[in-house]
């Protein structure tokens, strides 16, 4: 096939104002990502797109198995869904409001800020 690119998991990005560090989620244009190496913004990264991460998420929040998880941009966590917040993934587990993190799997989907 003389048009195949690339698998695509992976992709080559600027990292975001604030710059990222390896494993931490990001977002450019309609795409979140996780970082695989530490960039300072606007500097190169390589993000995947696919997979299952653990992530910080935000203290009081709740996630049921399979619940949708969205990232919060300026807290950079995930949050649950709600206005400003892009929607990643789903919870592989149950996380409780007083776990620091959640295992989620990445919907390798472009996504928007919910309204």
């Amino acid at each position: 096939m003389r048009n195949y690119v690339q698998p695509g998991k992976s992709l080559d990005f600027f990292a975001p104002t604030g710059g990222v560090v390896s494993g931490q989620g990001f977002v450019v244009g309609g795409f979140f990502a996780v970082s695989f190496t530490d960039a300072a913004e606007g500097k190169p990264v390589v993000g995947t797109l696919e997979g299952v991460f653990e992530l910080p998420k935000r203290l009081s929040q709740t996630f049921a198995s399979g619940g949708a998880v969205s990232w919060d941009v300026a807290a950079k966590r995930c949050d649950g869904p709600g206005s400003g917040k892009y929607p990643i993934g789903g919870a592989v587990e149950a996380a409780g409001n007083t776990a620091t993190t959640v295992i989620v799997r990445l919907n390798g989907t472009t996504t928007s800020a919910a309204s």
